[in-house]
């Protein structure tokens, strides 16, 4: 494991067991970052609160179309807001499936499955670069503000296309940089992990 690799996921360890604020949106609730990066009241509703930290920064469902009877693989799940989100979107004969790398947050979100009775979602302690499924497994892949914490994005694109079915479907929400950083952002630790 490298550094930055450790950085964020001791940043999200901390998150997850509310010794941290979210790292961008510390000053706001996570119900109004949710409904500022293009969650609908409606879709905020359908989600347990204690799932929603505020840590995305898009919604994928509106990049990627969701039918029942699909199974989803979330990469970062956090504390599973876009997983609880999709469950209702693949219906009872679909599966989703949240990855994450922090053991504290997929306690979390296993709680808040177990306490609200998600049957047909679960979290798997794993890697995006590495992805704990089976080739062609999904029929939809999303990401919400996560590949950009991964230092070999190569590789997780690589483990999306060996996870997805043929003909199966990508849904990316994510941080871009356009232009240069400067050093100081660049070599300040916390911009990792956000």
């Amino acid at each position: 494991m490298n550094n930055k690799t450790d950085f964020v996921r001791q940043s999200y360890s901390d998150i997850a067991q509310g010794k941290e604020d979210t790292i961008l949106f510390a000053s706001q609730d996570e119900q109004t970052v949710s409904s500022s990066i293009g969650y609908s009241e409606e879709e905020i509703s359908l989600v347990p609160e204690k799932a929603n930290m505020g840590l995305g920064c898009g919604n994928p469902f509106h990049i990627v179309p969701v039918k029942e009877g699909d199974t989803l693989i979330d990469l970062g799940s956090g504390a599973g807001f876009d997983c609880f989100l999709a469950s209702h979107k693949v219906g009872r004969r679909g599966k989703v499936i949240g990855v994450d790398m922090t053991p504290e947050m997929l306690s979390l979100s296993r709680q808040i499955a177990k306490e609200n009775r998600y049957r047909n979602v679960e979290f798997r302690l794993g890697e995006i670069e590495n992805l704990p499924a089976a080739d062609n497994l999904a029929d939809v892949v999303i990401s919400n503000c996560v590949i950009n914490l991964s230092q070999n994005k190569a590789r997780v694109y690589r483990e999306i296309l060996r996870v997805l079915k043929p003909g199966g479907s990508i849904g990316i929400s994510d941080i871009v940089i356009m232009k240069e950083l400067p050093k100081e952002i660049k070599q300040d630790d916390k911009m990792y992990a956000c």
